[in-house]
Parts: C-alpha cells; sequence; structure tokens
C-alpha cells in the first residue's frame, strides 16, 4: 500500500475536468482524498460552458471506488467553489490552483479584452478560491495550497505578455501567502509545469505533447500537498519527468557610497561588475535581499573621496599575499645599483657585493625595500588594485618611505609580503596613499616592515584628513657631525631598476619628457639606498650594517643620474642620526624630514614559530590568535576606557550573544565613559552568531556582511547601530594583547567566566544523541522499519561520523558507510536543534547549515529524533 496517502483530506482541484486539473484529481482520489473537481467546462480561450468534463472525471473517480463531486463555478467565483467543499465534505484541506486560458497574441495587437480576461482566470481565480479556503485552513491549523505559475512567467515568451503577467505574480502571491501561513500549518508552493494539454496543444509539436504527459506532473504535486512535505514558498519546473527547484539569483553587484554623489558614468565604470555572477548570490527572502543595502546605510557619513579615489573602499584593503624569492646575486645587484663598491678594493664596500669577502658577505641595510617595491609592481603586473583607487603610474610620485629591520636576514630564501592601505589623506591638489608592507620568512618569522606614501597627482580635494602636516627629523641650525658627497653613474637607474623598479619613467627618454623631465630620472628609492649607506658608513657603530634598525626619508625633488649625491649627518645619539641628502649640481635638497635608528647590539635571528598554544601564560601578552572570546571583549574593555569619547561619538549600547560555548557581553559606548561587561543589558542593538564566528570576524578571517547572508549573524533591534561598531578596528593591537595579559594576571584565570550555558555536559550534542538513538531503538524495534534506509551523519565541531542503520530491528555505530541511502552533513550545535524538532530540517537545509547527499527525501524523515 502507497504510503503517502490522503484518507478524510479534502482536496479542491479548479479546471479538474482535463489535462492536468484532471491527473491531479485521479492521483489524490487514488491515495484516498475526497475531490472537488472544479471545471467550467469552457474552450482553452475562456469561451463556453459545459458539466461534461468535471462530470466524467467525477464518474471516473467513482468508479475506481473513490469520493468526488463536481463543481461547474468559474473560478471567480471562488467563494462557491469552497462552499460547494464544505457543504459536500464539511472541510477543506488543500487547493489546487489549476484553473487557465490562453489569449495568445503580440503585445502589438493585444486588446484590453485578452489582458482583463487572463488575469481574472488565472489571478483573480485563485485569489478567490484561495481567499474563501484561507481562514477555514488557518483554523484547522493545516492547509496546502498550489498555485500553477509557467515558464512563459518565468522568462517571458512572445504572444503572451497577459500570460505572462498572470503566472508570475501568481508565484509573488504564493510567496507572501507562505510566509503568512507558515505558523499556522498552511504551506503555499508553486509548480510551473510543461505538460501536454488544449492549451499546450497550440504552441507546442504534436510529438512533444504526446511526450509531455500530465502524468509526469501530478506527483510532485501530491507529495506539495502531503502532511509530511515542509516545503513552502518554494518554486519548481516539472515536466517530461523532469522536476528542478528554482531560486533567485543576483549578482555580487558593487555597492556606491552615499556619502557621494552617484553618476550614470559611475555606473557604466562598474557595469560588467554589476552584471558579473561569477560571485553569485541567492537572497531567499526580503531580509536577505536588503542586506547590501542596510549595510551600506553606514557610508552616508563615509571617508569621501572622488572619480581617482574611494577612500572608504580602499582604507584598510589587503592585497593577496605576494610570494617571493631572492639570492645572494639579487643582494649583490642591489648594492652595486646603490653605489656600493665603486672602490673594489674597499673591503667594506666589497662585503654588499662578493659572497666570499673577507670581512664576510654583509646585505646593504636598504635591500628589503626593493623586495617591498617589486611585490607591489608584482600586483600591478598582474592588474591587482586595491578596491576604490582608480589611478596609473601616470599620476603617481613616490613621496616618503619608512623601513624597518625587524631580524636579522639570511643571504637568500624564499619570502611573503603582505601589503595594505594603510591611510589615505587629502592634500588639496593631491592625496597621499600610504602603503604599509610586512615581510616575513618562509616560516612566518617577521623581517622587515615598510611603510611607502605615494602622493597622487590631481587626486585630492574631497574635503578629507590631511594627516600630519608638522616637519619632523628636522637638522639643527648647526654644522653637520659628517658629510659623504659621492657621484653617481650616468646609467644608474638602468643599474638599478634590475632589482625590480621596472617604471619606465626611469629608462625611457621619450616617456620621461613626457612627463616633464628633460631625460629619465633616479628611482627616488636608489638615492634613498645611496644615503642609507653613506649613514652606515659614517654613523653605524663600528661602521657594522647589522646594527641599521630602520630608516625615514621624505623625497623632496628628483635626482637625474649622473648628479652628484651629499648627505649630510647629525647625530642626536648612537642610536639616531638625523640626515638629508643634497644634489651639489643644482643645489637642490632632495631627500629631507629624514633619520635613521640603530640597534645597540646586533639582533639575534627570530626562532621559528612554534604551534600556538591555546592561551598565553597568565601575564604574559599574547598574540592575537591566542584569544579567547573574552579576551576580545577585554580588549574592547581596555579600549574604550582609554577613548571615553566614543561613549558621545556611538551613543549606543551593543549586546553580544554567541553560542557554542554560550556567553553574553555588553558593550556600552553610550552611559558615562562607557563599559565592557559580561552579561546582557538594554540594548539598542543585539547580535547573535556563534563563538566561533564571532572569532574568525574580529580576527578578520571572516567578512560580517557574509556572515549576515548566510544566516549565521543575527541582527535585532537598531540593525543601524551596527555599522557604528567600525570603531573596533580603531584597537591597537599591542594595547590589545598588553590589556589582555593584565586582566589574566588580575584574575588568575585565562578568561573571565562566561554566562553560565544551560547544557549540563561538555559531552558533544552527536555522542549522547546517537547513544539515545541506540536506546531508543532497542526498545522500539518496529521504529526503524518506518525509515528502512541507512542513513550517515557527518557531523562538524567536533567532528564525529555515525551509521543509523534503520533497515530491520536497527542499530547505530560510529564510522561511515558507503552503501548509505543518505549523507546528511551538520554541525554539532545545529545537531541539537534538529533532535528538538526534526521539521527544522528544511531550513537548516535552506541556510546552509544541513547538507543532504543521495535521497534528499529521507531529510523529511528525520522524526524518530525528536527528543534526543
Amino acid at each position: 500500500m502507497s504510503h503517502l496517502r490522503f484518507d478524510n483530506r479534502v482536496v479542491i482541484v479548479t479546471g479538474g475536468g482535463n489535462g492536468l486539473g484532471r491527473s491531479h484529481a485521479l492521483l489524490f482520489a487514488s491515495r484516498g482524498a475526497k475531490v472537488v473537481v472544479n471545471d467550467l467546462g469552457g474552450g482553452h480561450t475562456g469561451g463556453g460552458k459545459s458539466s461534461a468534463a468535471a462530470d466524467r472525471v467525477v464518474e471516473e473517480i467513482k468508479a475506481a471506488g473513490g469520493e468526488a463531486v463536481a463543481n461547474y463555478d468559474s473560478v471567480e467565483d471562488g467563494a462557491k467553489i469552497v462552499e460547494c467543499a464544505l457543504d459536500s465534505f464539511k472541510r477543506v484541506d488543500v487547493v489546487i490552483n489549476n484553473a487557465g486560458i490562453l489569449r495568445d497574441t503580440s503585445f502589438q495587437k493585444m486588446s484590453q479584452e485578452d489582458w482583463d480576461l487572463i488575469y481574472r482566470v488565472h489571478v483573480l481565480g485563485s485569489f478567490r478560491i484561495t481567499h474563501a479556503a484561507w481562514n477555514h485552513m488557518r483554523d484547522a491549523g493545516y492547509g496546502r495550497i498550489i498555485m500553477t505559475a509557467s515558464a512563459a512567467g518565468i522568462y517571458g515568451n512572445f504572444g503572451q505578455a497577459n500570460y505572462s503577467m498572470a503566472k508570475l505574480g501568481l508565484h509573488g502571491f504564493a510567496q507572501t501567502l507562505a510566509i503568512e501561513g507558515r505558523k499556522r500549518g498552511v504551506h503555499v508552493n508553486t509548480i510551473a509545469p510543461i505538460a501536454g494539454s488544449r492549451m499546450t496543444a497550440t504552441i507546442l509539436p504534436p510529438n512533444l505533447v504526446a511526450a509531455l504527459k500530465p502524468e509526469y506532473v501530478s506527483p510532485l504535486v501530491a507529495w506539495l500537498c502531503h502532511e509530511s512535505c515542509a516545503e513552502t514558498g518554494s518554486l519548481f519546473e516539472v515536466g517530461g519527468g523532469f522536476i528542478g527547484k528554482l531560486r533567485w539569483e543576483r549578482a555580487e553587484g558593487t555597492v556606491f557610497r552615499l556619502s557621494r554623489q552617484l553618476t550614470p558614468e559611475q555606473v557604466e565604470a562598474k557595469w560588467s561588475t554589476i552584471c558579473d555572477f561569477g560571485k553569485a548570490t541567492h537572497p531567499a527572502n526580503v531580509t536577505e535581499s536588503m542586506a547590501p543595502i542596510v549595510n551600506n546605510l553606514g557610508t552616508a557619513q563615509g571617508k569621501g573621496g572622488n572619480q581617482f579615489i574611494d577612500v572608504d573602499e580602499a582604507l584598510g584593503y589587503e592585497y593577496p599575499p605576494v610570494r617571493g624569492e631572492f639570492t645572494e646575486r639579487d643582494l649583490s645587484i642591489y648594492a652595486l645599483g646603490v653605489g656600493a663598491a665603486k672602490d673594489p678594493l674597499d673591503a667594506r664596500e666589497l662585503s654588499y657585493v662578493y659572497e666570499m669577502s673577507g670581512d664576510g658577505f654583509k646585505m646593504e641595510p636598504t635591500f628589503p625595500v626593493a623586495l617591498a617595491m617589486r611585490a607591489v609592481f608584482d600586483l600591478a603586473k598582474e592588474g591587482k588594485q586595491a578596491p576604490g583607487l582608480h589611478y596609473g603610474f601616470d599620476r603617481v610620485l613616490h613621496g616618503e618611505q619608512y623601513t624597518e629591520i625587524r631580524a636579522p636576514w639570511p643571504k637568500s630564501g624564499k619570502l611573503v609580503h603582505n601589503v595594505k592601505i594603510k591611510d589615505i589623506f587629502d592634500k588639496g591638489k593631491g592625496a597621499l596613499v600610504i602603503s604599509a608592507i610586512t615581510t616575513t620568512d618562509e616560516n612566518g618569522r617577521d623581517l622587515a616592515y615598510h611603510e611607502s606614501t605615494t602622493f597622487v597627482r590631481g587626486a585630492g580635494g574631497w574635503g578629507g584628513d590631511r594627516g600630519p602636516s608638522a616637519d619632523v627629523n628636522v637638522p639643527p641650525n648647526r654644522a653637520p657631525d659628517a658629510v659623504v658627497e659621492e657621484k653617481t653613474d650616468a646609467n644608474q637607474a638602468l643599474l638599478y631598476r634590475l632589482s625590480g623598479d621596472w617604471n619606465p619613467l626611469h629608462a625611457d627618454p621619450t616617456f620621461a619628457k613626457n612627463f616633464g623631465f628633460e631625460r629619465p630620472i633616479l628611482h627616488g628609492l636608489c638615492t634613498f639606498g645611496f644615503a642609507g649607506r653613506h649613514v652606515v658608513a659614517k654613523c653605524a657603530p663600528g661602521g657594522d650594517p647589522r646594527l641599521f634598525k630602520n630608516i625615514k626619508a621624505r623625497f623632496a625633488e628628483s635626482v637625474f643620474p649622473g648628479e652628484t649625491l651629499v648627505t649630510e649627518m647629525w647625530k642626536e645619539s648612537d642610536a639616531r642620526v638625523v640626515f638629508r641628502t643634497k644634489v651639489k649640481d643644482r643645489d637642490k635638497v632632495v631627500i629631507s624630514n629624514a633619520a635613521v635608528e640603530f640597534f645597540k647590539e646586533v639582533p639575534k635571528a627570530a626562532e621559528k614559530p612554534t604551534a600556538k598554544p591555546v592561551a598565553a601564560e597568565a601575564g604574559a601578552a599574547p598574540t592575537r590568535d591566542q584569544f579567547t572570546s573574552a579576551d576580545v571583549f577585554a580588549s574592547i574593555e581596555d579600549h574604550v576606557a582609554r577613548n571615553p569619547e566614543l561613549a558621545s561619538k556611538v551613543s549606543k549600547v551593543f549586546v553580544f550573544k554567541l553560542s557554542n560555548p554560550d556567553s553574553t557581553w555588553t558593550i556600552d559606548v553610550k552611559n558615562g565613559g562607557g563599559s565592557v561587561k559580561p552579561g546582557a543589558r538594554a540594548a539598542d542593538c543585539t547580535l547573535e552568531l556563534a563563538d566561533a564566528d564571532f572569532m574568525a570576524m574580529t580576527g578578520g578571517k571572516a567578512d560580517a556582511m557574509k556572515l549576515y547572508m548566510g544566516g549565521k549573524l543575527k541582527i535585532s533591534g537598531d540593525v543601524m547601530a551596527s555599522q557604528k561598531l567600525d570603531f573596533l578596528r580603531k584597537i591597537d593591537p599591542k594595547q590589545a594583547a598588553e590589556a589582555v595579559a593584565k586582566k589574566r594576571g588580575a584574575t588568575a584565570t585565562p578568561t573571565p567566566t562566561p554566562t553560565p550555558t544551560p547544557t549540563p555536559t561538555s559531552t558533544p550534542t552527536a555522542t549522547s544523541t546517537f547513544k539515545g538513538l541506540a536506546d531508543r531503538l532497542a526498545k522500539k524495534p518496529g521504529l526503524a522499519k518506518e525509515v528502512g534506509v541507512v542513513l550517515q551523519f557527518d557531523v562538524k565541531s567536533p567532528d564525529a561520523n555515525w551509521v543509523v542503520d534503520m533497515t530491520g530491528a536497527g542499530s547505530v555505530r560510529e564510522g561511515t558507510d558507503p552503501k548509505a541511502t543518505t549523507v546528511l552533513r551538520i554541525a554539532d550545535a545545529d545537531l541539537g536543534a534538529l533532535c528538538k524538532d526534526p521539521s527544522q530540517a528544511h531550513e537548516l537545509y535552506q541556510r546552509g547549515k544541513l547538507r543532504v547527499d543521495g535521497d534528499v527525501r529521507m531529510a523529511h524523515k528525520l522524526g524518530f529524533l525528536k527528543d534526543l
């Protein structure tokens, strides 16, 4: 006997006298339903009237032993059809809105009657019968409604503007009814069938019509209307043996800042991104659809910009890591490029270029900057530019450079460069873009840090932050303590460019003239390397380049190859030297606001990073990767305490509710000087997410927007207030680590005590669930037979695999089974929710929290898990 039965259910099928309607009616009747067969009996274009069609189907049903009544009312009189069901069978459980007609003609020739009649039969008719049945279903706590759409409504079809309008309108109608009916057990779905009928016979070839049997559509309708089916608000294409669910797909698109005027030209410039489905999203409801807009509302008070620079987009952007390597040859070429070893008999200079030097092969201390800039050029070659930066090399000049050596360098090795847009300043006629570059070895050991300031001509003027303006590293008003004068070679730029800076401004005479220079100019970083070498030679203790700590310089004027450089130095101490560099030939300062610092002793090589502990010892300054969520809130507490003005600027109270493990925290940046405390308070905005997602988000490893759209981050209350959490990005990592260390030392425990969790044991949900299931199967051996298949559960966080054999008496064991009918993948925490209410399987699946491979239907047969 078929297990999907409709005994004692009352089903109304409109247009039930022929084609799809007849097929639906016969199938429901054969499964025990009492059927109201409604059919006006007219032609496929809406003309005529006859009772014969409905009567024939009723006779068929009765002849097969079923129960049915005929109804001949127009669907525009929907209340009469529902009244017929109530008079005949005392209830109504299912409404199949199937009745329809065609009035095909091109829009040019379409009459008002053609349009109105299609609307009245398809849309108005479906409304009236559904409206008449709606309250009966809600009061009974059960109902199933099917709308019949069409491919013409989804995709459009020539000559069917009226029909397309009606059919897609029915799906929109169904979507809202699904939302309103869900809590009262009323499910509403839409099918877009293709089947052989009086209507399709007019538009499809006869051989195709013959293959498209209605009997291939009705089984989907029956399943969607069964009490065990949780599906609602969905659209399915069906016919010819094919069934497929449809969903909306939207390109990731682009977001324009609300703080600036939007122009058609900007839309044109972003058109390829707006239409790019390479990173598509699938919004399932209005909230998800609005997420990019809600997220963008916080840009109404953005940092500004113009056609060259969008500060909000660019600031803080991190490029993908750039990997590279260097050898002793690279060290030598760089040293020669910045003028080293012009006297090949000078042993100290020879050590920069000769790997077998008697004084030992040494690195020219400014060498790391060449590799950092090479990484930047490599990104440019690959077309990788920070979002929001829309200028080319024709507008840029190197403004300032800071380079810091953080550990002794090897003579060769593999490196990783991480580049980030650190700051952007508006200088009126131009703009400054500061890139921060961190260089590590392949094992993650910190080797160098750089800040490179680019001056972008003509890109300022939006009224943004001008940045620091005071001069620093100004030489004292006295004679320098040391001076080095050195002539550059005529081909110096051609030699230096071998270290990776391929800008044609330094090699191509025509290119240079186009930019207003009489000939190619020397790289600013080449002059930078000359000056750094001069300072080390004269001021480093013992002339040892290994003591070089950092250098900062501003590029004030261009240098031409062949000119003579004069570097003047003033020692502030053994550890610090202020300097400037001039071109002797033109008496121009070319490097200003410059200084070099030295280590007191040669630093030791950094140890290779080891596996990171779960938490640092009490009192020690932990790294960000050692933080717990409680540590994050401790660092926020410290930041709020350091910046009491945040309370007036932000003026909001936020509550974070974390799960797995559970804890609740309140960030008050509204009252007094602000505070951060465990527990919940009255809040403007509440954010709920898993502890792991919170850590990933605050650690920069997960995007808040994607968490929100993926259903992993829930925001309630004043959603707009969440935009004001931007102040958390300004927390200084070093201060955060110190705050956490202090907090741990003060409490003598690794973390503050979180809000008590209702879970009485730390045993994973999966372990207790499946042990409980094994006990249940032992007590109820017939339970397994209701399912009759083998299921495999792949559980994450913590990972585990369980096989549930629901054949025979049933059994449960750890492990996997390649013969499993269905494999369900779910997080341990979500498994708990599924056990509380197995009907949530559909919702978990829709939100990406439950993956089902194999026979998907088994996801609707998980009732055996309830209350485990």
